[in-house]
């Protein structure tokens, strides 16, 4: 991910195995993490068993807000890919009957959206 798409917010995809060794404590038995992205300091995962949000908090970044959704939670998605001039994709998820996306979040034109779909899609269905 390069210093345009982080200034303009965009995640980039960060392995598995760089995640585990810094969250690690929020996993529980038998749940491994499949995928997960950072954006600036805020960092999304998806693992075998649910959708974790981090939102890192403050100015040392220590406080954090942890949001779990069971991927059962989820009602719906929608994903819209970057075009020629765009710069990012845009992943939106809708959580139970809300009306509005509980989450929205950017990804740099680096990210395998497709991917993130398919991941998605077979949790969700």
């Amino acid at each position: 991910m390069g210093i345009l798409d982080k200034m303009l917010g965009n995640a980039g995809e960060v392995a598995p195995e760089k995640l585990k060794e810094e969250y690690r404590h929020l996993l529980i038995d038998n749940e491994s993490i499949d995928m997960g992205f950072v954006l600036f300091r805020d960092v999304f995962i998806f693992t075998s068993r649910r959708l974790i949000l981090i939102d890192k908090q403050g100015l040392t970044g220590k406080k954090m807000e942890v949001k779990s959704m069971p991927y059962k939670s989820i009602s719906r998605f929608s994903l819209e890919t970057a075009g020629t001039f765009d710069r990012d994709a845009e992943l939106k998820i809708w959580i139970s009957s809300e009306n509005l996306p509980s989450v929205s979040k950017k990804f740099s034109k680096a990210v395998d959206v497709y991917k993130v779909q398919r991941l998605l899609a077979a949790k969700t269905c």
